[in-house]
């Protein structure tokens, strides 16, 4: 995956890297369809017990269409990691121009029921029709 698009974020210990790519054979650029993939690691480096609950994302699309995603964990799990431990999963996220971007935050709880937000830095989803200049604004010229 392309680190150079990726995003890595600490809050309160929990570590929260993003490692997205272009996913060409599931796209149709033809038909304004830009498949990414992206893979997750979310780290606990602190020294309590942490369970991730729920998710919150912010999508931008490249022409500046931005929608909302919230949701009960992620791939259908409330992964509990201990302290050291971490979590890896991967997913997709559908957009009609070539690039585009993703924020957001997790929501956990500790082991003392205490709920915090652990941020998800903003990261990058780029196809090589973006890259290459393919008549669309480029990720640094909209605003978000």
């Amino acid at each position: 995956m392309d680190s150079k698009h990726g995003s890595e974020c600490v809050t309160r210990r929990v570590r929260v890297r993003v490692h997205p790519a272009y996913l060409p054979d599931h796209s149709q650029p033809g038909e304004s369809k830009f498949v990414f993939g992206y893979r997750i690691r979310v780290s606990n480096e602190g020294d309590v017990r942490v369970r991730l609950v729920s998710r919150h994302w912010v999508i931008v699309d490249g022409d500046g269409t931005r929608r909302e995603v919230q949701g009960e964990g992620v791939v259908g799990q409330q992964p509990e990691l201990a302290p050291g431990a971490f979590f890896e999963y991967s997913s997709y996220c559908p957009l009609e121009h070539p690039w585009g971007t993703m924020e957001g935050s997790y929501q956990m709880i500790d082991h003392l029921g205490e709920r915090f937000d652990v941020r998800i830095e903003r990261f990058y989803l780029v196809s090589e029709f973006a890259e290459a200049g393919a008549g669309e604004e480029s990720p640094d010229d909209v605003e978000l």
